[in-house]
């Protein structure tokens, strides 16, 4: 039997059949998962891999269109943020020791759905940070028939200084033991509480970004800051392992923004120019969220979603080096 966890559905605004439990890696790091279970008789479990910073509770209503859609969805909090333990003092660092330990996660997470009893097929939808985590757990075997990632962290944006400045900088500082602090330009607060609408490089949908706010002011405990130094070093670390890597041959689509400002466009396109059942579309007038974006647009990502989880076993997509454009229609 799991132990049961707190879960805030109003906050959420998903399906109201929740449950949160706490499971524990192999290291002994305890992690909280959500299961939204199907009334009736589910097509398959979708498996949420959040982003950086993100909470269970933000995909609420990403948990809803797939429920609505017939499908079960299971999401975590990673190490590090939500309610899952936290590894510094400082509880809005947002710290890890080695993106390896991401895949401890995983790996407690599976067994979780394999103890759930979870309805099969298996799917992965993963962002930004999830989605890096995610491509490394579909390599290593993560049982999923198919998967679409958005805004992938598979490079980071940097400038051409900021990068040559980041590889040593980060890598000094984890030597030295201050890989807990908080890397160059970033602070421990929450973004969305301190950044206005008109500012905000995550998406143009007023309506979204008050959901965000909301949920930051709600679940205070849950909020996390900007990322440490010892976690950029591990992700220039990871995407640069990951960029060497041949892709998996799963079906797979791939959602970016065209004004994302976070992740670097041109190491996804790269990936999917060599995604065997592939496809990658830039999403314009998007920013990085592009599942949290204006309605039509969220509408229109969802449903080529479902139709690939629909139809994973003969789906026909284009080939990737044909990688198209979703225009913003009015």
């Amino acid at each position: 039997m799991l132990d049961e966890a707190p879960f805030f559905p109003h906050v959420a605004e998903g399906p109201g059949n929740v449950c949160a439990y706490w499971i524990y890696a192999e290291d002994k790091v305890r992690l909280r998962i959500a299961h939204w279970q199907h009334e009736g008789i589910p097509k398959g479990t979708v498996f949420l891999f959040q982003g950086r910073t993100e909470n269970i509770e933000k995909y609420g209503r990403t948990a809803e269109a797939l429920h609505a859609a017939g499908y079960a969805a299971f999401a975590i909090d990673w190490r590090g943020q939500g309610l899952s333990d936290r590894l510094t003092d400082d509880r809005m660092t947002g710290h890890v020791v080695q993106f390896s330990d991401y895949q401890k996660d995983v790996e407690a997470m599976i067994k979780a759905a394999e103890s759930l009893d979870l309805p099969k097929p298996w799917y992965l939808l993963g962002h930004s940070l999830g989605a890096c985590v995610g491509l490394r757990a579909i390599i290593e075997g993560l049982p999923v028939s198919a998967c679409v990632f958005t805004a992938p962290l598979w490079g980071i944006n940097l400038s051409t200084f900021q990068r040559l400045a980041a590889w040593p900088v980060s890598w000094a500082a984890q030597f030295v033991g201050k890989g807990h602090l908080y890397a160059p330009g970033t602070r421990g607060e929450s973004y969305v509480l301190h950044t206005a609408f008109d500012d905000n490089r995550l998406t143009h949908d007023p309506d979204m970004y008050q959901y965000y706010i909301n949920i930051s002011e709600s679940l205070v405990d849950q909020q996390i800051g900007g990322p440490s130094m010892g976690w950029l070093f591990q992700a220039l670390k990871e995407t640069r392992s990951l960029s060497k890597l041949p892709s998996p041959d799963i079906p797979c689509i791939t959602f970016c923004g065209a004004e994302d400002s976070i992740v670097a466009i041109p190491a996804v396109r790269d990936r999917m120019a060599r995604w065997p059942r592939g496809s990658f579309e830039l999403v314009e007038n998007a920013r990085h969220d592009v599942l949290h974006e204006i309605p039509h647009i969220r509408d229109e990502l969802l449903d080529k979603i479902i139709n690939l989880f629909s139809n994973d076993k003969a789906i026909n997509l284009q080939p990737p080096s044909q990688a198209r454009t979703v225009a913003q229609n009015g």
